[in-house]
């Protein structure tokens, strides 16, 4: 008899702390969160880019995992393809970033990865779909595509993007967008 009311005891202690736990903590951050959100905030800040935004590539392209490089070549958080970086740092005259800084250092990467972001989105008029198309395929095939009237680049069309792959990149970059921005309220 005692043990079975030990059990009870301890069967609502249990409920009782996992409703307090759930109820009282940004739970969902545990299934979503947001790492590097110093060097985040700081370049979307200087860039006047979303964070959330920043921070919803990051987490399709590498998952935050430092020194990612894909079958492409693409390097660091952010998946930056080497031809892109280096064209990002001539064009900005930042001689003093490597590229092994950008595969092993967050806050280079994430700076450059910004920067494109913002250079994206003023190509595109601040349109933030064809942004983030264009991050994955390409601001040429995107802006043929728009040019061609193969997709008009807005959010309710995106199952006309002419690619599967950025079809599907855009999608999850969205879908992570909403949910940071559901969870965390504020950058």
């Amino acid at each position: 008899m005692k043990w079975i009311r030990k059990k009870r005891v301890l069967l609502v202690l249990l409920v009782s702390f996992v409703f307090l736990l759930f109820f009282n903590t940004n739970w969902m951050s545990w299934f979503y969160p947001i790492h590097y959100k110093n060097e985040i905030r700081t370049h979307a800040d200087t860039y006047e880019v979303d964070p959330f935004l920043v921070a919803s590539i990051i987490r399709v392209e590498s998952n935050y995992k430092l020194s990612r490089e894909s079958k492409m070549g693409a390097i660091g958080l952010m998946q930056l393809m080497p031809d892109t970086a280096n064209w990002i740092l001539e064009k900005e005259q930042m001689k003093d970033v490597t590229m092994d800084e950008l595969k092993h250092e967050p806050d280079a990467n994430i700076k450059i990865g910004t920067w494109y972001i913002d250079y994206l989105s003023d190509h595109f008029d601040g349109n933030p779909i064809a942004t983030i198309a264009a991050y994955n395929a390409g601001q040429g095939n995107v802006g043929n595509w728009i040019k061609k009237g193969m997709w008009d680049g807005k959010l309710d069309t995106i199952n006309e993007i002419p690619v599967g792959e950025t079809r599907h990149y855009v999608q999850r970059v969205i879908y992570y967008y909403n949910q940071y921005k559901d969870i965390y309220q504020e950058f």
